[in-house]
């Protein structure tokens, strides 16, 4: 009868997990509805020259669409792997949106500006010097990792724009192993999702994605901490 019990409780808290990442992610992908069409887009077009019509429209969705709705992903994900849900699922996503909405879309602008840059260098270079292109590769790596670090920082410290980007500038410098965390676990859950499970993306993905990004986050704060209280 316990072992029934046991049984019964872990199908259940799978299934309120499974359920917490759905809902949440299907929040995410319809507050990112906008960026989803223009992405569906890219993929569907014929010509290379119906790229640049495309592209500008996107850039600029990005910061207002894009950032808010992932920085209220990243909050919920604080939440969970916290264990401190406060508010309805639906609401606390809502929530969060419009309380970091502002900040969102500062650190959206600049971000969605450097990857700009990375991304034309990287296309410039892949005809011009392939060497070159390698090195701008391994820039986008870097910086992937430093914008979700960022995500991370927004969501747990109470700081200004500023103070949110020197913060995951120092996170992602300072630990190699909060790097490789995120970059071999964030690359292996998108990988994943568009080469061989794409329709897990608009379901669990970004979920996922950032639970398991912010738990790395967490615990090496929650280690900074130790070694000061014990300093």
């Amino acid at each position: 009868m316990d072992r029934m019990k046991g049984i019964r409780g872990g199908l259940y808290a799978v299934s309120e997990w499974i359920s917490k990442f759905a809902l949440t992610n299907l929040l995410w992908t319809l507050f990112n509805l906008p960026v989803v069409l223009i992405l569906l887009s890219i993929l569907g077009i014929g010509e290379r020259g119906q790229l640049w019509y495309l592209l500008p429209p996107l850039v600029l969705l990005l910061p207002i669409v894009f950032f808010p709705a992932t920085t209220a992903l990243f909050a919920k994900a604080r939440e969970w792997v916290r264990k401190e849900e406060k508010h309805g699922r639906e609401y606390s996503y809502w929530y969060y949106y419009k309380e970091n909405y502002a900040g969102s879309v500062k650190v959206g602008a600049l971000l969605t500006f450097l990857w700009v840059v990375v991304a034309a260098d990287v296309y410039y270079f892949s005809a011009a010097n392939p060497l070159m292109m390698n090195a701008f590769l391994v820039s986008s790596i870097i910086l992937f990792v430093y914008t979700i670090n960022v995500f991370s920082a927004m969501v747990h410290y109470d700081l200004k724009v500023g103070g949110v980007l020197k913060q995951a500038f120092f996170l992602t410098f300072s630990s190699p192993v909060l790097f490789l965390a995120v970059a071999v676990t964030a690359g292996f859950i998108l990988m994943v999702s568009l080469y061989i499970f794409p329709l897990i993306l608009p379901i669990f993905t970004g979920s996922i994605l950032s639970f398991l990004a912010f738990s790395a986050f967490y615990r090496l704060v929650l280690k900074w901490q130790e070694k000061t209280e014990a300093a």
